[in-house]
């Protein structure tokens, strides 16, 4: 396993033959990974990086804190800002989320702890939620004075309906792991301490899989959301245009009349 660090806070491990598997891991244990302008500035630098890079087939978001996944926007931070210094920290920390949002591979977040405020929309912003019985999870900014602006108010509703994201939302409540599963708030529920290692178990299964296929499968799930279903449609069949000629599914076609494991060329 190799690492890569990405300012003082973040860390990029390749796991697997050809390094497959990219675990970009929050890694300010002394704040329980809040994020912080410096922070934001690392995670959207490390995704920039693993978009770009085509041997990455799956990317896994952890945290190197025991007791918390990320709770959320440093406030200690954000108190001693001016107005104009929170303006101009908006795009920073609006591109540590995005950077996790439009990564063009399956993502996957490992969460243990707390996941609060920021740290529980860099959760929602990956394809695949996992999270082991510690998980604490909520949405608290208007209580704070604030609203969510890390994607929240756009990707929980996504999840779980208008309705259920507004309750969570406006009383701003904290949700344990058991009923977050029964929610949808995660998706997959693991034994305590397990969060990572499923995470990356599951990450590794899709990395199984041919990489132009991941990449279109994931951009027709994304561009067709929320479309009609004719529009999704079109969507779908430009993804499938994409891959339909590719190396990938010649090969694919080809291991699976010889009754072997593909090798995919990635293009």
């Amino acid at each position: 396993m190799s690492e890569e660090r990405y300012g003082e806070f973040v860390a990029v491990r390749r796991h697997g033959d050809g390094g497959h598997v990219a675990e970009l891991a929050l890694d300010r244990p002394k704040a329980m990974n809040a994020v912080s302008t410096e922070m934001a500035r690392s995670v959207a630098e490390a995704c920039t990086a693993l978009g770009a890079d085509r041997d990455v087939r799956t990317v896994v978001l952890t945290s190197t804190h025991e007791r918390a996944f990320c709770v959320g926007a440093d406030l200690k931070e954000r108190n001693s800002f001016t107005d104009a210094e929170l303006v101009r920290q908006r795009p920073v920390a609006r591109g540590a989320y995005t950077g996790v949002l439009e990564l063009p591979v399956p993502t996957i977040a490992a969460v243990h702890g707390f996941a609060l405020g920021g740290g529980f929309e860099l959760a929602l912003s990956c394809d695949v939620i996992v999270a082991d019985g510690t998980a604490v999870v909520g949405l608290p900014e208007v209580s704070v004075g604030v609203i969510p602006g890390g994607g929240g108010t756009q990707l929980l509703p996504r999840r779980v309906g208008a309705a259920r994201a507004a309750e969570l939302i406006f009383t701003a409540r904290r949700v344990e792991a058991p009923e977050a599963r029964e929610l949808g708030l995660i998706d997959v529920l693991v034994d305590e301490g397990r969060d990572r290692e499923e995470a990356l178990a599951l990450a590794s299964r899709m990395a199984a899989n041919s990489p132009v296929g991941l990449r279109a499968a994931k951009r027709a799930l994304r561009l067709g959301h929320g479309l009609d279903l004719r529009a999704g449609l079109e969507v779908e069949d430009a993804a499938w245009r994409s891959v339909a000629f590719s190396g990938d599914r010649a090969e694919g076609v080809r291991a699976f009349n010889e009754k072997r494991r593909p090798l995919w060329p990635g293009e």
